[in-house]
């Protein structure tokens, strides 16, 4: 039996002529402690398909498994980290790590939650910036209270939807490789949502394409056999990067061309045709002539 399990998973929104199928027969398996990641396309169904593991969804057909049991609703077994930091700006980043070390451990005495909260800081390298408002940070220091607030609860998987699209790309490689560094000592369970096919290859244990969508659904499975640290100034010189790497885009490619093919979705729009107020015109000359 795998860890995290999706059996025959499908959801869509709307109803009648308004309904749209998102996800189609979504079938996957991950194991405890494997980094996956889900590449696909921006509107493909990658954030509902975290959504559906996270419990604020829940699937029309088929059903989410963790160890065995039905995913009911969100819980502190699945952090997550979101694209957007979703921290509270008026807390200091001790306070909003706090939150969740309070919900999840609220038995604890004042002096472990202090322990453990100090500690996740320091692991995302933020014991400098510990009393600083989220305004004082920069978007990858934000980024990292995300993930030491997510690491802080202690979950079982780790949940990652987009965590660094809105980075630069110096401050992007530098999470990779710290939250695969974070991932390394804790040997969490991963799942990564990204359109990136290189921070997949950097990260991850496997990679699986989720195709376009309406009805998206999972292609096949890559496996990335490179040994951990991957420096990606290093593996690009590697061939079978390069040949993995294009393997990959050329799957999407051939995916997203069949879909344009096929039509995808089609939308007609309105004729609209201005309308100017009743005398506008007249005015309008009046006006100039005075000018």
């Amino acid at each position: 039996m795998a860890f995290l399990e999706l059996k025959g998973v499908s959801k869509s929104f709307g109803t009648g002529k308004d309904k749209v199928e998102v996800l189609k027969d979504i079938n996957l398996s991950i194991e405890e402690g494997e980094f996956l990641a889900i590449v696909g396309f921006t509107g493909s169904g990658k954030t509902t398909l975290i959504n559906l593991i996270n419990g604020l969804e829940f699937p029309d057909e088929g059903e989410v498994l963790l160890n065995g049991k039905p995913i009911t609703g969100p819980g502190p077994d699945r952090g997550v980290v979101f694209q957007n930091y979703s921290l509270l700006p008026w807390l200091s980043v001790y306070q909003n790590v706090k939150l969740a070390i309070d919900e999840v451990y609220p038995k604890a005495s004042k002096a472990e939650k202090d322990e453990r909260i100090r500690k996740y800081v320091e692991m995302v390298h933020l014991s400098h910036a510990i009393d600083k408002k989220p305004t004082e940070l920069s978007g990858g220091m934000r980024q990292r209270v995300s993930v030491a607030r997510a690491l802080a609860m202690n979950p079982q998987v780790l949940l990652m939807d987009e965590p660094l699209s809105a980075l630069d790309a110096l401050t992007r490689g530098t999470l990779q490789e710290e939250i695969v560094k974070i991932w390394g000592e804790d040997q969490k369970t991963c799942l990564l949502i990204t359109n990136d096919v290189d921070e997949g290859i950097i990260m991850a244990d496997r990679i699986i394409p989720l195709t376009p969508g309406p009805r998206a659904t999972l292609g096949p499975e890559f496996k990335v056999n490179f040994a951990r640290p991957r420096v990606i100034a290093e593996i690009n010189k590697n061939p079978e990067y390069k040949h993995l790497r294009n393997e990959i885009l050329e799957y999407l490619i051939e995916v997203g061309a069949n879909r344009k093919a096929e039509g995808g979705e089609t939308y007609t729009l309105p004729d609209l045709k201005p309308v100017m107020p009743t005398g506008f015109f007249s005015r309008f000359m009046k006006s100039k002539k005075r000018a």
